[in-house]
């Protein structure tokens, strides 16, 4: 007898987890600054990393991770020694190496070449493309974005980067920008 109550709950209980389930598989969107915390473990202070996802329009091949991605590092106004926000730098993370170029610098010194990566971007639907030199990083799988082109990056809808893997293969990216108002706050991008 007691056990029919029971019996009825068991198809109703199925049916509320069935209808809260589609709920909860909804993919996250990829349109979005991902926030995280971290430390720096040598210097011992806090900053914050946004990390936005974007997809390889022409892929560099199985050597790179599944999706390119934007890097931003900026120490938040409570654990800055001037209390305020101060940008670190932003990385384009390509996750394959890329084609180093070395660059004669302006002022002469000595025999000395930068290294540097060839980018060119497109901001929205710009008829005219950016053709800049970025400086790479340590394991020549990314690049470091000068802050002049963050601030027109951060801006745009969309932008498309094109760089040149150490094979020679072109890797074309894509990233769908969200509201940057979070970065460039939380950053103080527009800072001179």
């Amino acid at each position: 007898m007691k056990s029919t109550p029971l019996f009825l709950l068991v198809p109703l209980a199925w049916a509320s987890l069935a209808l809260a389930d589609p709920a909860s598989q909804q993919p996250l969107s990829a349109n979005v600054w991902l926030q995280s915390h971290r430390t720096n473990a040598a210097d011992a202070f806090g900053y914050s990393r946004f990390t936005l996802l974007g997809k390889f329009v022409t892929s560099p091949g199985a050597a790179a991770p599944d999706r390119p991605a934007f890097i931003v590092d900026c120490i938040p106004p409570d654990e800055s020694p001037r209390s305020k926000a101060m940008f670190l730098a932003e990385n384009l993370l390509v996750g394959t190496p890329l084609k180093i170029i070395y660059v004669e610098p302006e002022e002469i010194r000595g025999i000395s070449y930068f290294p540097k990566v060839a980018v060119r971007y497109r901001t929205d639907n710009a008829k005219r493309e950016e053709e800049e030199q970025w400086s790479p990083t340590s394991d020549k799988t990314s690049a470091s974005v000068p802050k002049q082109s963050l601030k027109e990056l951060l801006r745009a809808r969309t932008v498309a980067i094109t760089a040149i893997d150490d094979h020679g293969r072109q890797v074309a990216m894509q990233f769908d920008m969200p509201d940057p108002s979070l970065v460039e706050q939380s950053c103080n991008v527009d800072e001179h």
